[in-house]
């Protein structure tokens, strides 16, 4: 059940982030209303950053059912944080790069499309909220959500119908889904790599700080490329 409410609460937060964005395209009196905004490659910033928000109203939803209807107790000292901890930064740094030259050979021309439509329409300081928003709130919010809830819920739920591999199907069904969730086909496997890592993050640390350091490592390297990219560098 808290895997149908995790389904739920994402489809909630797609339906919410519509929304608030037909409500910003009205606010903005955005020419071709929403269907226009949804064509565009670089949208303005406020239409991502009301997405995101719409997006994590969907997830809050299922982690709260998951607290409450589904009795899911929260991880002991899921967000204590200690000082081995800095080497996470460098485990996402090395997993960015991995993915990178993962995909090298291919040659993909869009594969930089989803940090170009995030922030195509932004800058000064619209470019650093939808920077913070992210680089570190989407973090917290998917590993809460995906890892927290999600992952923890099909690990205990197959476990005690295959002892053997339901461990290992939960990490790899919750990773899939964390690359689907993304509506990214070039980018799914390495998204779905980068999931397999911090699942197994969580899954041995019993905290979801390791994994929200990597992925926030993982997201500010996009970043800092785009940054440079913009300097001309």
């Amino acid at each position: 059940m808290i895997v149908i409410g995790c389904l739920i609460g994402f489809l909630l937060g797609e339906i919410a982030a519509t929304l608030l964005e037909l409500v910003g395209v009205q606010l903005a009196h955005f020419h071709g209303g929403l269907s226009a905004l949804s064509k565009l490659t670089n949208p303005p910033w406020w239409a991502n950053v009301l997405g995101l928000i719409g997006l994590w109203s969907g997830f809050a939803s299922a982690i709260w059912y998951a607290k409450t209807a589904g009795g899911l107790a929260p991880l002991k000292d899921q967000w204590r944080v200690r000082a081995g901890d800095a080497w996470f930064v460098l485990l996402g740094v090395g997993c960015q790069f991995a993915v990178d030259l993962a995909y090298a050979p291919f040659h993909f021309k869009h594969l930089n499309q989803p940090v170009n439509h995030l922030f195509g329409g932004s800058r000064g300081v619209t470019f650093a909220v939808v920077a913070t928003l992210t680089t570190i709130g989407a973090p917290i919010m998917e590993e809460w959500f995906f890892r927290g809830v999600l992952y923890r819920a099909l690990d205990a739920g197959l476990q005690r119908y295959a002892k053997r591999t339901g461990g290992v199907l939960a990490v790899i069904v919750s990773a899939g889904l964390f690359g689907l969730a993304h509506a990214e086909a070039l980018q799914f496997a390495g998204l779905a790599l980068l999931g397999v890592v911090l699942a197994i993050l969580v899954k041995r640390t019993g905290r979801l700080t390791p994994s929200v350091i990597t992925h926030v490592s993982f997201n500010a390297v996009a970043m800092v490329s785009l940054l440079l990219q913009r300097a001309g560098h």
